[in-house]
This record gives structure tokens, sequence and C-alpha cells, in this order.
């Protein structure tokens, strides 16, 4: 499998668009649905043997049952969905020996349904029906989706930097050569009537110079003074860069050049110490143009990714519209990756964190620092992402105010007056990125003394909870 799951990491992540927990009680037609779910959209990891709340009651005890759930992707699924599967031991709740199945439901080009034809997909951590509109949208995507599996006209091996391919080879642990590993995986290179042909998402990935195929498939950065953009004697264009390469070398490029134009501005915090922040958070502005980058549309080649700076301002304008069953009103809980390979591989570099979350995490760091939500809109053939930079400020002009009790931090405190586990507060704070929760609001709170751990001899245990520090204890 893929997937590398700890029992703590099984028990204690939110469930998502990527990931669910179900008991080993769960009958194989109800299985069958978020299988079917998971196929439909960037396929995801079921771990069962599970309970919702993250008590093990283990598979060990219901191993008949285990073998019809086994048959769920063949009996119950149309087309037949493709798995993978792993047992993991474990202790369940009685302390006895037993085993965790992980299922992972892999990506599909195509539309699968359940015996009574119902077509279901992954939205946030539930499995939702489709309707007949979603549905012909679901299948519309789904004949569109993979432009980065065409082969790419004239092209060869020889296009390809197979020194490159072996640095990602060795991160990954693959241990055959460079060109075993494009031939025999995700056919970056295929044999088809005898010609050997090389992928779109090869070339843009490993090529040693994508731009000879496609001249497009780069970044341009364009720094304006002011708040719009002028033409002709007024012209107000005071950066004009361009980043081309391969996909990995554009967006550390890129990421970099961007990096360097972000202000910073410093005010007197409230317990009047000097504070410096920055315009934007960092994660949003490295979400939108990595998404731009993962989820354009390449197979619109007149145009490039264009990022525009202003003064008030940063948009991000990436050819091709939503993807999928994605649309402006439900973008932040539904996701469809329109190029799941080279997602996949930014994935790898981890400049994908989380699949599907990204965009809900966007909007909550806006909010944290004080900034308003994020813009987007389609127009043609373009999707464009906006953020902005300007702060509520109080009605004489001074520095951004924050709410203390509307933080995180405060919630948290409030919320831990009595013992709470990680996964209770993360929910109860709307936070789905389990991994940013901890390190930048649940590790603070502890090393600050706000907040303390119920069982502090065992930190990474199961049954951990944390409780607020109250000023006289």
């Amino acid at each position: 499998m893929s997937c590398k799951l700890t029992i703590e990491q099984i028990c204690t992540m939110t469930e998502s668009p990527l990931f669910d927990r179900k008991s080993a009680r769960i009958d194989a037609k109800t299985l069958a649905i978020h299988l079917i779910a998971f196929a439909n959209a960037d396929g995801g990891v079921i771990a069962i043997g599970v309970e919702d709340d993250g008590t093990i009651t283990g598979i060990d005890a219901y191993q008949n049952h285990i073998n019809e759930l086994l048959r769920a992707p063949f009996d119950y699924c149309k087309p037949s969905v493709q798995i993978e599967t792993e047992q993991l031991p474990c202790a369940n709740k009685g302390g006895k020996p037993d085993h965790i199945l992980l299922i992972e439901v892999l990506q599909s080009n195509e539309l699968h349904s359940n015996q009574a034809d119902d077509v279901f997909f992954r939205v946030g951590d539930k499995s939702k029906k489709l309707n007949f509109e979603e549905r012909l949208q679901l299948m519309y995507a789904k004949g569109t989706r993979y432009f980065e599996d065409t082969p790419v006209p004239d092209a060869t091996v020889d296009d390809i930097d197979l020194d490159f391919v072996r640095t990602y080879t060795q991160k990954l642990g693959y241990r055959k050569s460079p060109e075993e590993y494009l031939r025999e995986n995700k056919e970056f290179i295929s044999t088809k009537g005898g010609k050997e042909e090389v992928s779109t998402a090869a070339m843009l990935l490993f090529g040693k110079n994508p731009m000879h195929y496609f001249p497009r498939a780069r970044i341009r950065f364009v720094r304006y003074e002011g708040t719009e953009a002028k033409v002709g004697a007024e012209m107000n264009v005071i950066k004009d860069m361009v980043f081309e390469g391969c996909i990995l070398h554009v967006i550390e490029k890129a990421l970099e050049f961007v990096r360097s134009q972000i202000k910073e501005r410093t005010y007197l915090g409230a317990d009047t110490r000097f504070v410096t922040e920055p315009e934007y958070p960092e994660f949003a502005w490295k979400e939108l143009i990595v998404n731009a980058v993962a989820h354009r549309d390449y197979s619109i080649k007149g145009t490039d990714i264009q990022i525009k700076m202003f003064d008030d301002r940063l948009t991000i304008e990436s050819p091709g519209t939503l993807p999928g069953i994605v649309r402006l009103n439900n973008m932040r809980h539904v996701h469809f990756s329109r190029n799941p390979k080279i997602a996949q591989f930014l994935h790898e570099y981890e400049y994908v964190q989380e699949f599907g979350e990204g965009v809900d995490r966007l909007y909550e760091v806006m909010e944290t620092a004080g900034l308003p939500q994020p813009e987007y809109r389609v127009e043609a053939f373009m999707l464009y992402a906006t953020i902005r930079n300007t702060k509520l400020v109080d009605n004489l002009g001074g520095a951004p105010q924050v709410t203390p009790q509307d933080t995180p931090q405060d919630k948290i405190i409030a919320y831990c007056m009595e013992p709470r586990s990680k996964a209770e507060i993360a929910k109860f704070c709307g936070f789905k990125d389990i991994k940013h929760f901890t390190a930048h609001y649940l590790k603070p709170l502890l090393e600050s003394g706000q907040l303390r751990m119920t069982i502090p001899d065992k930190p990474n245990s199961r049954n951990q909870k944390y409780i607020t520090v109250k000023t006289e204890d």
C-alpha cells in the first residue's frame, strides 16, 4: 500500500475526503457506498475495525464477515473498484492482540455506482449521493480529467531528465532504475502499437525542457504599483518575471521570488510590544500558487498561470474552470483533482499537504490573521483567486484590532475547562488538518502552560486529553 498510517494516526485523525473509520460490523453493501465515493473522487483509505470515536474494536472476531467485506468492491460496485489492503497488528479496547484492516481505494477514471445504480462522491467526511445533474458533471469531468495521461507527440525518453527521475525515485524508496519506474508506474511511458509514448504528466514533471512542448506551462509574476493595472503612458508595472522549467522547479522559483515581494508590517500590540507580521499568511499565498500549478488545465495552451500583485491584493489567474462537481459554493468541502498524478507528485514534496483540505484551511488561516476571506471567480476559461492584505481597523484608524474571545487559542482554553481529546478540540474549532492544529495551536498552549495533559507521562496515549490550567492552580 502507498499509504503509511500509524495506529495513533488512525485513531486520532479527523475523517476527511481521503480518510474514514468504520466498525468491522459494517455490512458489505454499505461499505460499497464508501468505496464508490472514494473511487469517484480522489481515492482514500478506510480503516476497518475502528469506531467513529477512535476506539479500536478490531477485526479478528469477524473473520468471516471481513471476507465478505473484501468482496464488496467486486460484488456491489459497478464497475469494480480497485483496492489495496493491509492488516495492521494492534491491541483492541480490551487490551488483547487484534488487527485493523486498511483498505486503500485507488483513483479511478471511470464512473462507479452501486447495484441500485446510485452514484456517490466523497464530500468532506461523508459519502454523498449525487443527483442527476451532478452525475452528468462528474461523468463529463472523468472523460476530460486525464489530459495529463495523453501522449506528447514526437516526444521520446531522451526528452526526460533521468537524473531527476532517479532523485525522485530515491525519495520514494523505489529501488529499480529510472527507466523502469517510468515504464512500470502511472503509465508515464507506455508502448502502443510498437511505439513508445511519453505522457504529458511525465514531460511536465520530468522533462529536460517541458517548454518545448508546452510553452505556456509556466508562471508569470507581475507586480503593479498601486491598486489597479494601467496601460500606455501610465503603465505601472514595476516587476515582470517568468518562471519556466519542470513543475517542481517552476514552483520552487516562483515561491522563492514571491516570498521576497511579501511586505511585513510592524505595529504596537496590546501588550505594548511591537509585533511584526507579513501582509499575507505564508500558507495562503503558497496554497494559491501550488493549487494553480497542480490543478490548471494543461490542455489550454494559449496562456500561462499569472500572479498579479497589487498594493492591496494578490491574484492568481489559472487556465481552466473548476473541475468535476466543484463549484464556487462548495469548493471548501468538495475536491476533485484535474491532474491526480501531478498532485500526488507535489504531495511527495510536501507542497500539497492534505488532499481536499487546502481551500478550507486557506479560509481558516485568513480568518485567524484577521484578513478578508479569499475571493474566487470564474470567467470564460480562467479561474481567479484573490487574497487581500487589508485588516479590519478600529474607527480611529489605529492598529489592527483582534477580538480576544474570537481567537482560536481562546476558544480552545474556554472549551477545555473540561478534559477534551485532540480530535474533539480540533472539531470544535473547525480545524480539519490535525498536524497544523497541533503544531500551531495545541503545542504552543501546552508549552506556555495554558493547557496541560491529563496523562503527561504518556503523551501519545490514545486516551490523552487536555485541560485548561486555571489561574488559581
